[in-house]
Protein backbone atom coordinates (compact mmCIF):
# COMPACT_ATOMS: atom_id res chain seq x y z
CA UNK A 1 0.00 0.00 0.00
CA UNK A 2 1.41 3.38 -1.02
CA UNK A 3 1.35 6.28 1.41
CA UNK A 4 2.93 9.68 2.10
CA UNK A 5 4.56 10.57 5.40
CA UNK A 6 2.77 13.53 7.01
CA UNK A 7 4.41 13.54 10.44
CA UNK A 8 7.57 12.17 11.99
CA UNK A 9 8.17 11.95 15.73
CA UNK A 10 11.43 10.03 15.52
CA UNK A 11 10.17 6.47 15.92
CA UNK A 12 6.51 6.76 14.86
CA UNK A 13 5.13 8.21 11.66
CA UNK A 14 1.74 9.44 10.49
CA UNK A 15 1.14 8.32 6.92
CA UNK A 16 -1.67 9.25 4.50
CA UNK A 17 -2.66 6.51 2.07
CA UNK A 18 -3.71 7.05 -1.53
CA UNK A 19 -7.33 6.60 -0.37
CA UNK A 20 -7.00 9.48 2.10
CA UNK A 21 -6.78 7.45 5.30
CA UNK A 22 -4.28 8.40 8.02
CA UNK A 23 -2.37 5.56 9.68
CA UNK A 24 0.15 5.37 12.50
CA UNK A 25 3.21 3.51 11.23
CA UNK A 26 6.62 2.39 12.35
CA UNK A 27 9.72 1.27 10.47
CA UNK A 28 10.40 -2.38 9.79
CA UNK A 29 13.31 -3.39 12.05
CA UNK A 30 15.85 -4.18 9.34
CA UNK A 31 14.98 -1.02 7.44
CA UNK A 32 16.18 1.08 10.36
CA UNK A 33 19.79 -0.07 10.03
CA UNK A 34 20.04 0.04 6.23
CA UNK A 35 23.69 0.91 5.60
CA UNK A 36 22.74 3.15 2.67
CA UNK A 37 20.95 5.57 4.98
CA UNK A 38 23.42 8.08 6.35
CA UNK A 39 21.08 10.61 7.99
CA UNK A 40 19.96 10.51 11.60
CA UNK A 41 16.37 10.07 10.39
CA UNK A 42 15.91 7.42 7.66
CA UNK A 43 12.38 8.62 6.83
CA UNK A 44 11.25 12.23 6.58
CA UNK A 45 8.01 14.11 6.11
CA UNK A 46 7.14 14.13 2.43
CA UNK A 47 8.59 10.69 1.75
CA UNK A 48 6.56 8.28 -0.38
CA UNK A 49 6.62 4.84 1.26
CA UNK A 50 5.18 1.36 1.01
CA UNK A 51 3.16 0.15 3.98
CA UNK A 52 2.01 -3.29 5.09
CA UNK A 53 -0.62 -3.91 7.74
CA UNK A 54 0.18 -6.20 10.64
CA UNK A 55 -2.42 -8.70 11.76
CA UNK A 56 -4.49 -8.07 14.88
CA UNK A 57 -6.81 -5.38 16.16
CA UNK A 58 -5.17 -1.95 16.54
CA UNK A 59 -1.93 -3.35 15.09
CA UNK A 60 0.33 -0.60 13.64
CA UNK A 61 1.17 -0.26 9.98
CA UNK A 62 4.72 -1.21 8.99
CA UNK A 63 6.83 0.87 6.58
CA UNK A 64 8.69 -1.68 4.48
CA UNK A 65 10.50 0.54 1.98
CA UNK A 66 10.83 4.09 0.70
CA UNK A 67 10.51 5.36 -2.88
CA UNK A 68 13.34 7.29 -4.49
CA UNK A 69 13.22 10.94 -3.48
CA UNK A 70 12.76 13.71 -6.03
CA UNK A 71 14.81 15.89 -3.70
CA UNK A 72 15.24 16.65 -0.02
CA UNK A 73 16.67 19.35 2.20
CA UNK A 74 19.09 18.65 5.02
CA UNK A 75 20.77 20.46 7.86
CA UNK A 76 23.40 19.43 10.35
CA UNK A 77 21.86 17.18 12.97
CA UNK A 78 21.33 18.28 16.59
CA UNK A 79 23.05 14.97 17.40
CA UNK A 80 26.35 16.21 15.96
CA UNK A 81 27.66 18.63 13.36
CA UNK A 82 29.11 15.81 11.26
CA UNK A 83 25.74 14.08 10.99
CA UNK A 84 22.89 15.23 8.79
CA UNK A 85 19.18 15.42 9.45
CA UNK A 86 16.68 15.33 6.57
CA UNK A 87 14.23 18.16 7.20
CA UNK A 88 11.75 17.15 4.48
CA UNK A 89 11.60 15.35 1.13
CA UNK A 90 9.93 15.68 -2.30
CA UNK A 91 9.54 19.45 -2.21
CA UNK A 92 8.41 21.85 -4.92
CA UNK A 93 9.72 24.86 -3.01
CA UNK A 94 10.70 26.19 0.41
CA UNK A 95 9.50 29.28 2.21
CA UNK A 96 11.88 30.94 4.67
CA UNK A 97 10.16 33.28 7.11
CA UNK A 98 12.44 36.15 8.16
CA UNK A 99 12.05 39.29 10.24
CA UNK A 100 13.91 42.58 10.23
CA UNK A 101 12.83 43.16 13.84
CA UNK A 102 11.57 41.18 16.86
CA UNK A 103 13.69 39.09 16.35
CA UNK A 104 16.04 40.20 13.59
CA UNK A 105 16.99 37.44 11.17
CA UNK A 106 20.68 37.59 10.24
CA UNK A 107 21.68 37.63 6.61
CA UNK A 108 24.09 34.81 7.38
CA UNK A 109 21.19 32.58 8.40
CA UNK A 110 19.22 33.48 5.27
CA UNK A 111 22.20 32.76 3.03
CA UNK A 112 22.97 29.40 4.67
CA UNK A 113 19.39 28.34 4.05
CA UNK A 114 19.54 29.52 0.42
CA UNK A 115 22.80 27.64 -0.16
CA UNK A 116 21.32 24.40 1.19
CA UNK A 117 18.16 24.80 -0.91
CA UNK A 118 20.16 25.59 -4.04
CA UNK A 119 22.33 22.51 -3.51
CA UNK A 120 19.17 20.38 -3.69
CA UNK A 121 17.56 22.40 -6.53
CA UNK A 122 14.73 23.72 -4.35
CA UNK A 123 13.39 27.23 -5.17
CA UNK A 124 12.94 29.54 -2.16
CA UNK A 125 10.37 32.21 -1.32
CA UNK A 126 11.68 34.74 1.22
CA UNK A 127 8.85 35.99 3.44
CA UNK A 128 9.68 39.00 5.60
CA UNK A 129 7.05 39.02 8.33
CA UNK A 130 5.99 41.54 11.01
CA UNK A 131 5.74 44.53 8.69
CA UNK A 132 3.38 46.02 11.28
CA UNK A 133 6.27 46.61 13.71
CA UNK A 134 8.71 48.03 11.13
CA UNK A 135 9.59 51.70 11.30
CA UNK A 136 11.46 53.70 8.66
CA UNK A 137 14.84 52.15 9.50
CA UNK A 138 13.49 48.59 9.24
CA UNK A 139 11.63 49.33 6.00
CA UNK A 140 14.86 50.71 4.52
CA UNK A 141 16.64 47.49 5.50
CA UNK A 142 13.86 45.38 4.02
CA UNK A 143 13.89 47.31 0.74
CA UNK A 144 17.66 46.78 0.52
CA UNK A 145 17.35 43.02 1.08
CA UNK A 146 14.39 42.82 -1.30
CA UNK A 147 16.44 44.47 -4.05
CA UNK A 148 19.45 42.19 -3.42
CA UNK A 149 17.51 38.93 -3.39
CA UNK A 150 15.08 39.75 -6.19
CA UNK A 151 18.04 40.74 -8.36
CA UNK A 152 19.48 37.26 -7.76
CA UNK A 153 16.14 35.70 -8.75
CA UNK A 154 14.39 34.95 -5.46
CA UNK A 155 10.75 35.79 -4.75
CA UNK A 156 10.44 38.21 -1.81
CA UNK A 157 7.15 38.86 0.01
CA UNK A 158 6.39 41.31 2.83
CA UNK A 159 3.69 40.25 5.31
CA UNK A 160 2.08 41.24 8.58
CA UNK A 161 0.58 37.87 9.44
CA UNK A 162 -0.89 39.05 12.74
CA UNK A 163 -3.31 41.27 10.80
CA UNK A 164 -3.57 39.11 7.67
CA UNK A 165 -1.60 41.42 5.36
CA UNK A 166 0.13 39.66 2.46
CA UNK A 167 -1.72 36.37 2.94
CA UNK A 168 -3.49 36.43 -0.44
CA UNK A 169 -0.14 36.71 -2.22
CA UNK A 170 1.23 33.82 -0.17
CA UNK A 171 -1.80 31.64 -0.93
CA UNK A 172 -1.20 32.09 -4.66
CA UNK A 173 2.48 31.19 -4.33
CA UNK A 174 1.65 28.04 -2.32
CA UNK A 175 -1.25 26.82 -4.44
CA UNK A 176 -0.86 23.24 -5.74
CA UNK A 177 2.74 22.95 -4.48
CA UNK A 178 4.44 21.09 -1.65
CA UNK A 179 6.20 23.79 0.37
CA UNK A 180 8.46 23.58 3.38
CA UNK A 181 8.16 26.52 5.79
CA UNK A 182 11.14 27.27 7.97
CA UNK A 183 12.71 30.05 10.01
CA UNK A 184 13.94 31.04 13.44
CA UNK A 185 11.63 30.62 16.41
CA UNK A 186 9.70 33.83 16.97
CA UNK A 187 9.46 35.03 13.35
CA UNK A 188 5.73 34.25 13.14
CA UNK A 189 5.64 30.90 11.34
CA UNK A 190 2.74 29.69 13.46
CA UNK A 191 0.83 32.93 12.89
CA UNK A 192 1.26 32.55 9.12
CA UNK A 193 0.13 28.92 9.26
CA UNK A 194 -2.88 29.84 11.38
CA UNK A 195 -3.84 32.39 8.72
CA UNK A 196 -3.51 29.78 5.97
CA UNK A 197 -5.08 26.96 8.00
CA UNK A 198 -7.19 28.59 10.72
CA UNK A 199 -8.70 25.31 11.90
CA UNK A 200 -5.29 24.17 13.18
CA UNK A 201 -4.86 26.94 15.75
CA UNK A 202 -1.19 26.09 16.26
CA UNK A 203 0.15 27.04 19.65
CA UNK A 204 2.29 30.11 20.19
CA UNK A 205 3.84 31.40 23.37
CA UNK A 206 4.60 34.98 24.24
CA UNK A 207 8.11 36.29 24.69
CA UNK A 208 8.73 39.21 27.02
CA UNK A 209 9.67 42.37 25.18
CA UNK A 210 8.52 41.13 21.78
CA UNK A 211 5.13 42.85 21.81
CA UNK A 212 3.37 39.57 22.47
CA UNK A 213 4.53 38.02 19.19
CA UNK A 214 4.67 34.28 19.60
CA UNK A 215 7.39 31.72 19.57
CA UNK A 216 6.35 28.67 17.59
CA UNK A 217 6.18 25.59 19.76
CA UNK A 218 6.38 22.98 17.01
CA UNK A 219 8.42 19.96 18.14
CA UNK A 220 8.25 17.69 15.07
CA UNK A 221 7.96 18.27 11.34
CA UNK A 222 4.41 17.87 10.05
CA UNK A 223 2.66 18.27 6.68
CA UNK A 224 -0.82 19.78 6.18
CA UNK A 225 -3.11 19.84 3.15
CA UNK A 226 -3.93 23.38 2.01
CA UNK A 227 -7.63 24.09 1.25
CA UNK A 228 -6.94 25.52 -2.21
CA UNK A 229 -4.56 22.70 -3.19
CA UNK A 230 -0.99 21.98 -2.24
CA UNK A 231 0.66 20.96 1.01
CA UNK A 232 2.60 22.86 3.66
CA UNK A 233 5.33 21.24 5.75
CA UNK A 234 5.79 22.89 9.13
CA UNK A 235 9.16 22.46 10.82
CA UNK A 236 10.51 23.25 14.29
CA UNK A 237 12.15 26.65 14.61
CA UNK A 238 15.89 26.41 13.95
CA UNK A 239 18.59 28.53 15.55
CA UNK A 240 21.28 27.73 13.00
CA UNK A 241 21.27 26.02 9.63
CA UNK A 242 24.48 24.02 9.36
CA UNK A 243 25.88 23.37 5.91
CA UNK A 244 26.56 19.70 5.15
CA UNK A 245 27.97 17.81 2.16
CA UNK A 246 29.24 20.89 0.30
CA UNK A 247 32.99 21.07 -0.43
CA UNK A 248 34.72 24.45 -0.43
CA UNK A 249 35.27 24.34 -4.19
CA UNK A 250 31.51 23.92 -4.80
CA UNK A 251 30.11 26.50 -2.38
CA UNK A 252 30.11 29.35 -4.92
CA UNK A 253 27.91 27.24 -7.25
CA UNK A 254 25.07 27.70 -4.75
CA UNK A 255 25.40 31.47 -4.55
CA UNK A 256 23.30 31.85 -7.68
CA UNK A 257 24.61 35.29 -8.65
CA UNK A 258 28.19 33.94 -8.72
CA UNK A 259 27.45 31.21 -11.25
CA UNK A 260 27.82 33.41 -14.33
CA UNK A 261 31.31 34.53 -13.23
CA UNK A 262 32.80 31.13 -12.35
CA UNK A 263 33.99 30.28 -15.90
CA UNK A 264 35.98 33.54 -15.90
CA UNK A 265 38.22 32.57 -12.99
CA UNK A 266 41.83 31.76 -13.85
CA UNK A 267 41.78 28.52 -11.82
CA UNK A 268 39.13 25.79 -12.02
CA UNK A 269 39.36 25.19 -8.27
CA UNK A 270 39.21 28.88 -7.35
CA UNK A 271 37.48 29.51 -4.02
CA UNK A 272 37.40 33.29 -4.64
CA UNK A 273 39.48 34.40 -1.70
CA UNK A 274 43.18 35.03 -2.43
CA UNK A 275 43.61 33.59 -5.91
CA UNK A 276 44.78 35.79 -8.79
CA UNK A 277 42.51 36.21 -11.79
CA UNK A 278 39.30 35.69 -9.81
CA UNK A 279 36.24 36.85 -11.76
CA UNK A 280 33.99 36.62 -8.71
CA UNK A 281 36.13 38.98 -6.61
CA UNK A 282 36.32 41.36 -9.56
CA UNK A 283 32.50 41.33 -9.79
CA UNK A 284 32.26 42.13 -6.08
CA UNK A 285 34.69 45.03 -6.44
CA UNK A 286 32.68 46.40 -9.37
CA UNK A 287 29.41 46.14 -7.44
CA UNK A 288 27.95 43.43 -9.65
CA UNK A 289 27.77 41.04 -6.66
CA UNK A 290 26.50 42.42 -3.36
CA UNK A 291 29.32 42.84 -0.83
CA UNK A 292 27.23 41.49 2.07
CA UNK A 293 26.50 38.35 0.08
CA UNK A 294 30.23 37.91 -0.55
CA UNK A 295 30.86 38.33 3.20
CA UNK A 296 28.26 35.59 3.81
CA UNK A 297 30.06 33.41 1.28
CA UNK A 298 33.44 33.95 2.98
CA UNK A 299 31.95 33.28 6.42
CA UNK A 300 30.31 30.02 5.31
CA UNK A 301 33.48 28.99 3.48
CA UNK A 302 35.46 29.34 6.72
CA UNK A 303 33.14 26.90 8.47
CA UNK A 304 33.57 24.12 5.90
CA UNK A 305 36.11 21.50 6.90
CA UNK A 306 37.73 20.34 3.67
CA UNK A 307 39.11 17.22 5.35
CA UNK A 308 35.56 15.90 5.60
CA UNK A 309 35.36 15.32 1.85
Amino acid sequence: MQATIYKSTGSWYTAKTTTGDFLQARIKGLFKIDEDITSTNPIAVGDEVNIEMEEGENAPAIITDIDDRKNYIVRSSPQGKHKKHIVAANLDQAMLVCTVKEPRTSQGFIDRFLVTAAAYHIPVILVFNKKDVYKAKEMEKFEHWKAVYEDIGYTVVLTAASVGEGMDELKELLKDKTTLISGHSGVGKSTIINQLLPHLQLRTKNVSGWSGKGLHTTTFAEMFDLPDGGRLIDTPGVREFGIVDIPKTELSHYFLEMQAYLPGCQFNNCIHMDEPGCAVKEAVEEGEIDMDRYVSYATILATIEETTY
